[in-house]
């Protein structure tokens, strides 16, 4: 990889990883329904008339923006507005990458090998731990996070997971028309919600006593984590083989985790920081195990 594209790379891991904290940041001005409806608004127009739509069809477009961006938002938005802390968010978030590989194997009938299992199982004991400490099962704290926002983030990761399966039924396309197409999908239903659940009095006293900061962060959900981070990613994907892209998203909960703690002063518990280290040993199991010990494939093509 060229030392550009590195240095792109990094950059692209940092917008995401702090992107959890301005999250935060936005819900602490925003409700959660409203600020999905207003980053995708953001991301929309007035690109949307300068962008042409990518060459999908209606029926996965659509897909897309209700796995992707609908689904995996939603979720997450209201996992953190519950009690679910920035860095947390930005490492369990990553169980995509396990829930992505059982609906590929299940779906589409991709092989699974006996590191993506290894690695499933120990990330699955490190979110055991993160999750006993949301049920106040460890005795030693829970790290400000609450088991429903635990759950939520998982139903997110699960979302992302399938918008995963979508953009590989899409295939090669203009990634920039794709991010921002696809965002028209979500506008609608995210405003249906917030006047259902957070209803016309909370919306309007969010509008109008906006604050610079959830501008801020609206703007740098819409832009930097949206348009910067996917377009520039689906860049990177174009360049190089996935295996030397993809293992760079392990970087984007450490920084989550570094941030959380550095800007907003978020500490977990013990048995959270234990149970984070061992979700991180399953990734890097999942992503790096065929290279250290080849083995066979569990299940057929």
């Amino acid at each position: 990889m060229q030392a550009r594209d590195r240095l792109l790379a990094l950059a692209i891991v940092c917008v995401w990883g702090v992107n959890f904290v301005v999250i935060k940041v936005g819900l602490a001005g925003v409700p959660p329904m409203l600020l999905g409806a207003l980053r995708f608004l953001l991301v929309v127009f007035p690109a949307i008339f300068f962008v042409p739509r990518p060459r999908v069809p209606w029926r996965l477009l659509l897909a897309y923006g209700v796995t992707i961006s609908l689904g995996q938002f939603a979720f997450l938005f209201s996992a953190m507005a519950v009690g679910m802390p920035a860095g947390l968010a930005s490492l369990v978030l990553q169980s995509q990458a396990f829930f992505t590989l059982a609906i590929a194997a299940l779906w589409l009938g991709e092989p699974v090998r006996w590191h993506n299992l290894a690695g499933m199982a120990v990330a699955a004991g490190g979110l055991a731990l993160i999750g006993a400490g949301a049920a106040g099962l460890t005795g030693d704290g829970m790290g400000g996070m609450s088991a429903a926002g635990f759950v939520l983030t998982l139903c997110a990761a699960f979302c992302w997971a399938s918008g995963n399966i979508v953009s590989k039924k899409i295939g090669p396309v203009d990634l920039l028309g794709l991010v921002i197409w696809g965002a028209l999908v979500p506008i609608v239903p995210f405003a249906l919600l917030s006047l259902w659940l957070e209803g016309p009095a909370r919306i309007a006293q969010s509008v109008t006593q906006v604050s610079g900061m959830a501008v801020f962060a609206v703007a740098y959900l819409a832009f930097a984590a949206t348009v910067f981070g996917y377009t520039m990613w689906g860049r990177l994907l174009t360049r190089y083989p996935a295996t030397q892209v993809a293992p760079l998203t392990l970087l984007v909960p450490v920084v989550g985790l570094v941030s959380a703690h550095a800007l907003l002063g978020e500490d977990l518990s013990a048995a959270q920081w234990l149970g984070a280290a061992v979700v991180m040993a399953g990734l890097l199991l999942n992503v790096f195990g065929q290279r250290l010990w080849p083995g066979r494939a569990l299940a057929r093509r």
